[in-house]
């Protein structure tokens, strides 16, 4: 399948993402920019950069995605919702929210449940992901995240935030695949940061990347320079 990708096809997996605390308005027009030039999917971006990534990429094609929850995924449900409801304000049309950890290793379910209903319902029809944070789950919890989040009526499940001890791995992304269906979204994120890499994410089931390291995934591949 990926052999068939050539790099305005690639683009369109990518969402171009900055998440670090430092990151200054300057670097949000760079990355706005950048993904508009390159036609990535969309701008991910924390909460109070939502309302200037939209004001530039606006009417352009490429999406705004906010984090909330982000990276912990472990304040109150209703703290999530309120950042929901703000980045809907702002322009987002994707949310990328972290489940509540802990919750799930309590066996906790049905908070975990309620919680992802309530935001899919904050989020009013626009696209959700739910974060795992895989290195910090079992082969078992993994599993029963991806059926909490099917459930749920959210539209993704997604690996890592970036910040914890590991990110992406094709044997996360191909257990994901294999419990959620063939159907249903699944977005690899975390330590993705060259051509090969991402290739293997997207044959092991990934449709959707999360990177800081877009622009060099789509020099990489083969042919890139008559993009």
């Amino acid at each position: 399948m990926t052999e068939l990708l050539n790099p305005k096809a690639l683009a369109r997996y990518i969402d171009h993402t900055l998440l670090k605390p430092e990151a200054t308005s300057r670097d949000i027009e760079k990355l706005c920019r950048e993904a508009m030039e390159y036609h990535f999917w969309s701008v991910c971006v924390n909460g109070s950069r939502v309302a200037q990534a939209y004001s530039i990429v606006e009417d352009s094609g490429v999406k705004v995605a906010c984090t909330v929850g982000f990276p912990l995924g472990a304040m109150t449900a209703d703290a999530k919702r309120l950042e929901v409801e703000a980045a809907i304000d702002d322009g987002a049309q994707e949310i990328d929210v972290v489940l509540n950890i802990g919750r799930l290793k309590d066996g906790d379910d049905s908070y975990v449940l309620r919680e992802l209903r309530d935001l899919v319902a904050a989020a009013e029809e626009r696209t959700v992901k739910v974060i795992f944070e895989t290195c910090l789950l079992s082969r078992e919890e993994k599993i029963r995240a991806c059926k909490l989040v099917v459930e749920s009526g959210a539209h993704f499940v997604k690996t890592s935030t970036g910040f914890s001890s590991g990110g992406a791995t094709t044997h996360d992304v191909q257990l994901m695949r294999e419990c959620v269906g063939p159907d249903f979204a699944v977005k690899a994120s975390g330590g993705i940061r060259d051509t090969k890499v991402a290739l293997g994410m997207i044959e092991s089931g990934a449709t959707r990347l999360g990177t800081s390291s877009g622009i060099a995934i789509i020099n990489g591949l083969a042919g890139a320079a008559s993009y």
